[in-house]
């Protein structure tokens, strides 16, 4: 059964320096989300990240100001961009002596960069930094053959115009065909999709079950757009003043009528039961998340939203099949839990990102299935999760998913929500939310913030 008494969180990083200042969410900014090949189909991940933290820079007027770090990244990346976080960083007006990195971690890439962040505000190493992630499936690299890069390779070091003639005359029509891109998982050569059509077999969910959980999504999605909820979240990019692929006049009876796109091959095609619409649409565009301590914030009079209190990651064994592909968030939210002394009913908001929304229903199968977690996690179920509180402003199935982008989008919106239920009661008992996000490689990370 789940918690129901609301107890006190202990930090993993308690560990840290006594009277270490906790890492605080300051507030965050996005771009709306495009749909591949549409509104930002000539955007780079460049022009994406530099315009979102241009934003956030506008918003909290930090123009000038050198913060203790930049972490971002994309898994869609060229290899022009090799220092992209930094070169984002010199596009916008703070100090040139902020310095940046990358980081990768697939679809948890910028939630990663959350924890990072955190983790130095935690230890005094660092007073500020923003989390952040960008991808764009409409300018995904393509990659050549290998026989036609290692030409090219040799023709930069040749030292002649007969050597350089030689090269070139060596190539074939077929070495010339680019290869298409690709984010099959190389281990087994089977698409997110596919494997989650395995996954969605294997726990026996419902057609009727996953069109629900993606109507929510809209519905949810589109009353917060309608509410102002993202006003001071997302700053217009391209013409698009909110997420391009969001349906608000979309039915279960419109997503009853989509046919299957996985899960048709293999077992009978007729069970297929993952369509685009319960499915995350490719994606384009950036996020991001300002932190700091609560000193640098009040120093700046700027807002604390909330703070991050503790995260953990996990890695399932799905090339063998011992779990599914984007299980990962079975495991990692019951050990942290578990590690916290709380339950479910501990949470007013649970995000879990919708790559399908089989994953949504896989997962919370399996927090509520008492074998799986005490034979594979280790520790007790967790109970049945109350659906109310779940993406309760939509998320990536109507948002759309830009792969690195999706950690940051989720903890913006999951401060926000933190802060205005706190200022409903604010000497009542703590408002917590939790994080769930799956990732390529059968990962996930899973995090847990509470209202300042």
């Amino acid at each position: 059964m789940a918690n129901t008494a609301r107890k006190t969180s202990r930090s993993a990083a308690d560990a840290a320096p006594e009277n270490s200042p906790r890492a605080a969410i300051v507030g965050a900014n996005r771009i709306p989300f495009g749909k591949a090949g549409g509104a930002y189909a000539a955007a780079t991940n460049l022009d994406m990240l530099t315009t979102t933290l241009s934003g956030l820079v506008a918003r909290y007027q930090l123009q000038g100001e050198r913060l203790g770090d930049v972490v971002a990244g994309a898994v869609l990346k060229h290899s022009r961009d090799f220092n992209l976080a930094r070169e984002a960083v010199l596009g916008t007006e703070l100090s040139a002596q902020t310095s940046a990195y990358d980081v990768q971690r697939a679809c948890a890439t910028s939630v990663e960069a959350v924890w990072s962040v955190a983790n130095k505000i935690r230890l005094g190493q660092i007073d500020s930094g923003i989390a952040a992630g960008v991808d764009s499936t409409s300018d995904a690299p393509i990659v050549v053959t290998d026989r036609l890069r290692k030409t090219l390779l040799r023709l930069s070091r040749a030292k002649s115009v007969p050597e350089r003639l030689k090269l070139v005359g060596s190539l074939r029509p077929s070495d010339l065909a680019p290869v298409a891109p690709s984010v099959n998982e190389p281990r087994t050569g089977l698409s997110m999709g596919e494997h989650q059509a395995l996954t969605t077999r294997q726990w026996k969910v419902s057609r009727e079950e996953q069109d629900a959980v993606a109507l929510a999504s809209h519905q949810n999605l589109a009353q917060a757009y309608q509410d102002g909820f993202f006003d001071d979240l997302i700053t217009p990019y391209k013409g698009l003043v909110r997420d391009q692929s969001l349906r608000a006049d979309t039915s279960a009876e419109k997503l009853a009528g989509l046919k299957p796109v996985f899960g048709l091959t293999g077992a009978d095609p007729a069970s297929a039961t993952m369509t685009a619409g319960n499915s995350t649409p490719l994606s384009d565009g950036s996020a991001a998340v300002l932190l700091g301590t609560e000193e640098w914030a009040q120093q700046r009079g700027l807002p604390v939203l909330a703070h991050v209190i503790d995260a953990e990651s996990a890695s399932v064994d799905f090339v063998r099949g011992q779990d599914g592909l984007l299980m990962g968030g079975a495991y990692a939210v019951p050990r942290l839990l578990h590690r916290q002394g709380l339950g479910l009913d501990d949470f007013d908001f649970i995000e879990i990102h919708e790559a399908f929304a089989s994953v949504v229903l896989t997962t919370t199968a399996a927090w509520a299935d008492e074998k799986f977690c005490t034979e594979k996690v280790g520790v007790p179920a967790l109970g049945e999760v109350d659906r109310d509180r779940v993406n309760v402003a939509g998320s990536s199935l109507a948002a759309g998913h830009p792969f690195a982008a999706t950690g940051a989008r989720i903890v913006g919106t999951l401060a926000t929500l933190l802060a205005r239920k706190k200022t409903e009661n604010p000497d009542g008992p703590p408002v917590r939310g939790l994080i769930s996000v799956c990732a390529a490689g059968g990962q996930a990370v899973a995090m847990i913030l509470e209202a300042a």
